[in-house]
C-alpha cells in the first residue's frame, strides 16, 4: 500500500535554496519508519526536524508504504506482552549534509528521541513511534561497534529497497558494488 505525496517533498519547503551551499558535500539516504501512534505524521515530523537544520537539506523522500512487522511479537511495555506488532510504514529520503556520519547518526537519534523512541540495551525489531536509519553516507564505509555504514541488513530488508530505489535506484552499496536497483531486483524473487 503506497501512501504519501507522489511529489517527493511530502510539504516540506523547497529545500533547493539549501542545496547550494558549498559546504554541503555530503550525500546521505535514510530508511524512515513508524508503527506506533499516527504513523504518517511521526515520519512528516521527522523529515520537518531535520528539514529545519541549517547543516540538513531533505532532497527527497519515498512514497509511504505499509509493511509487516519484521521480528514478530511486541515486547515493548506499551503494546500487550506477546501480541502481535502493528503494521509500519516505511519510506526513505535523500539528504544532503555538512555533517559527519557520526554527527548525522546522533542526529536521527535525537529526533528520534524528540518522537517519543526510548532505545532499551538489546532491544531490536520492538514497535516504535519512529524509526531513522542511516543507511548509505557517499560511498564510504564505516565500521564502528555502534555505527555501521552502510546499514548491515538493508540489502535484506524489502521495506528499506523498495522506497529507496523509487528515489535512488543508482545509488551504489559500497561494499557489495550495486545499485540500489540490483539489489531490490535480487531481492523481489525471494518475497513470498
Amino acid at each position: 500500500m503506497l501512501l504519501g505525496r507522489q511529489d517527493g517533498q511530502h510539504g516540506l519547503a523547497n529545500p533547493k535554496s539549501k542545496i547550494q551551499n558549498p559546504k554541503w558535500t555530503h550525500r546521505a539516504y535514510i530508511g524512515l519508519g513508524a508503527n506506533l501512534g499516527d504513523r504518517e505524521a511521526n515520519l512528516r515530523s521527522a523529515l520537518a526536524r531535520l528539514s529545519a537544520r541549517p547543516d540538513i537539506a531533505v532532497v527527497r523522500v519515498s512514497s509511504f508504504i505499509e509493511t509487516e512487522p519484521v521480528g514478530g511479537a511486541s515486547v515493548c511495555g506499551q503494546c500487550h506482552q506477546g501480541q502481535p506488532q502493528g503494521k509500519y510504514l516505511n519510506g526513505a529520503a535523500v539528504l544532503r549534509t555538512s555533517l559527519s556520519p557520526r554527527e548525522l547518526l546522533a542526529v536521527l537519534l535525537a529526533v528520534e528521541h524528540e518522537l517519543g523512541r526510548r532505545r532499551k540495551p538489546g532491544e531490536r525489531n520492538a514497535p516504535r513511534p519512529i524509526d531513522l536509519d542511516l543507511l548509505l553516507y557517499d560511498r564510504q564505509t564505516v565500521e564502528e561497534p555502534d555505527l555501521q555504514v552502510p546499514h548491515p541488513r538493508m540489502q535484506e530488508r524489502l521495506f528499506v529497497l523498495k522506497p529507496l530505489a523509487e528515489i535512488a535506484p543508482r545509488a551504489v552499496h559500497p561494499r557489495l558494488g550495486k545499485t540500489v536497483r540490483q539489489l531490490l531486483a535480487a531481492l523481489v524473487p525471494f518475497v513470498a
